[in-house]
């Protein structure tokens, strides 16, 4: 097994026609685990495990409550309770309101949640998960988010889930040989309804390269577009504050790891 980053979904509020909201499995020293399940993402999971009881799944781990990055999670849930009911709960390392909001979806009791996942709640100082050291931060949004660093001998990955400007970006991503970074920019649908109005919550592709360049990342991965986003823009505008190699998020795009 390759050691690889891929990704299910890659658009952020809602999916276009043929892709998905956000999502990416890390495969590691035969080792996998899936950073967030937006919409549309279950199926791509599945198909990747060759399990429709995702069997083959080391753990997930979910930045926040918003739907766009979680509400794949219960169509897991209904997988393993129904599928593999006798299974040793997956790890989930889970910001505020996620497993709440999955009990809710399934008008269940969190504690029926917690027999399909052993829940280890973000942020945290630091999980062992498998062959990695789990290290997350919270970051500005409308809701908790926490984003995550997985660290393994000879490979860092670092994930921001959503997020406005921080500085807290920089350590996250510190020498990162892949840094994964929300690239909204909102700003590129003016026909769309304006961000709330307050602090600046969500990043732009040229804020994702500068803080990628700050935290001397390796490469960065641009992500969570809003729909209908020119990404080849996106892409221009990151490389102009970026000087390391720059990449799309696109469903079913494989990223080789060291």
């Amino acid at each position: 097994m390759a050691n690889r980053l891929t990704v299910l979904g890659s658009c952020g509020a809602w999916p276009e026609p043929g892709r998905a909201c956000s999502g990416f499995v890390v495969e590691f020293q035969g080792f996998r685990v899936v950073l967030d399940l937006g919409y549309g993402t279950l199926p791509r999971l599945l198909t990747l495990l060759g399990s429709p009881v995702a069997d083959g799944l080391g753990a997930v781990v979910i930045t926040h409550r918003h739907p766009d990055h979680m509400v794949d999670l219960h169509g897991l849930f209904r997988a393993r309770w129904y599928g593999r009911p006798h299974a040793a709960p997956i790890p989930l390392l889970a910001a505020e309101g996620v497993l709440a909001r999955v009990a809710e979806l399934e008008e269940a009791g969190e504690d029926d949640v917690r027999q399909v996942f052993d829940e280890r709640p973000l942020p945290a100082s630091s999980y062992e998960i498998g062959p990695f050291q789990v290290e997350s931060r919270l970051l500005p949004h409308w809701v908790p988010n926490c984003g995550v660093r997985l660290s393994a001998p000879g490979l860092t990955v670092a994930y921001t889930g959503d997020t406005g400007p921080d500085d807290a970006l920089i350590e996250l991503g510190r020498d990162a040989d892949l840094f994964v970074v929300d690239a909204t920019s909102r700003g590129q649908r003016d026909q769309h309804a304006a961000a709330p109005p307050g602090p600046l919550l969500l990043l732009t592709a040229h804020e994702a390269g500068e803080f990628a360049a700050a935290a001397g990342a390796r490469r960065l991965l641009l992500t969570h577009f809003w729909p209908g986003n020119d990404r080849e823009r996106s892409r221009a505008e990151a490389l102009r504050v970026f000087d390391g190699e720059v990449l799309i998020a696109d469903e079913g795009v494989e990223v080789l790891l060291p």
